[in-house]
């Protein structure tokens, strides 16, 4: 297994782009996105779109994709973290395997700057982020314009 990175230097084609959206999708559960969404994430961290970019994280085997994280570059310091990792999912059948702490262990080690993540507060998922050193600090509240 090894991990692919992937930003605005190594940029992504667009059947990889359609390969990690329908990863994430599949196997984000009840808690996923849009496909819209989750593709506008990995398009914003390649910059394929105008942004500041970020980065995309794939763990692969045999062309396989096990587990796929993406971060989004914010631009902020100080009174926001400069990186929000949107995105982390690990294939069914794999879990428990020690790929989502992989992935998170790389993000902490590639991204320049403080990183912060939104995830359901009732998320089991809560833990292993913990674990890793990540703290509770604020709760978002968000106004959704439809």
């Amino acid at each position: 297994m090894t991990i692919k990175t992937f930003d605005a230097f190594s940029r992504l084609s667009f059947i990889d782009i359609n390969r990690i959206t329908n990863f994430l999708f599949e196997n984000s559960e009840e808690l996923r996105d849009t496909k819209t969404a989750i593709r506008k994430s990995i398009r914003y961290a390649a910059k394929e779109i105008p942004s500041l970019g970020g980065y995309v994280f794939v763990i692969d085997y045999k062309d396989e994709i096990l587990g796929a994280a993406v971060v989004n570059k914010t631009g902020m310091n100080e009174y926001l973290s400069e990186n929000i990792l949107v995105y982390l999912a690990v294939k069914q059948g794999f879990r428990r395997k020690g790929i989502a702490k992989k992935l998170i262990k790389h993000t902490i080690k590639y991204c320049k700057g403080d990183i912060a993540i939104h995830i359901n507060k009732d998320n089991p998922v809560i833990k292993l982020f913990e674990k890793q050193g990540f703290e509770s600090r604020n709760i978002e509240m968000r106004l959704e314009r439809k």
